[in-house]
């Protein structure tokens, strides 16, 4: 067991967020940074999260936190990170478009 969460040591969250991401097509490396077929990118990071007493937690570069880091949870935040991307490859047509 981690001393800092309730998850067994052969959970790996960010592997398994990973793995969902891929199965859409999107390209995953060292399980922090996805990219899109168009280059847009998020990077993910995984943390305890205080206010959650210490669970982990997936958060944006930016700190913003996605979801609980468990099987759970999975599958919101492939949908969070997904919107995410599209968000950002929206903003980047648009910047090139001005």
């Amino acid at each position: 067991m981690h001393d800092r969460t309730d998850i067994p040591d052969s959970y790996d969250p960010l592997a398994a967020l990973g793995r969902q991401l891929a199965m859409r097509g999107l390209t995953v490396t060292r399980m922090l940074h996805v990219e899109d077929a168009t280059g847009v990118s998020l990077t993910i990071t995984c943390r305890p999260r205080a206010e959650d007493g210490g669970r982990l937690w997936f958060f944006t570069e930016a700190g913003e936190p996605i979801g609980e880091a468990d099987g759970e949870h999975e599958a919101d935040a492939v949908l969070h990170i997904l919107g995410r991307l599209a968000q950002r490859a929206e903003r980047r047509a648009e910047e090139a478009a001005r």
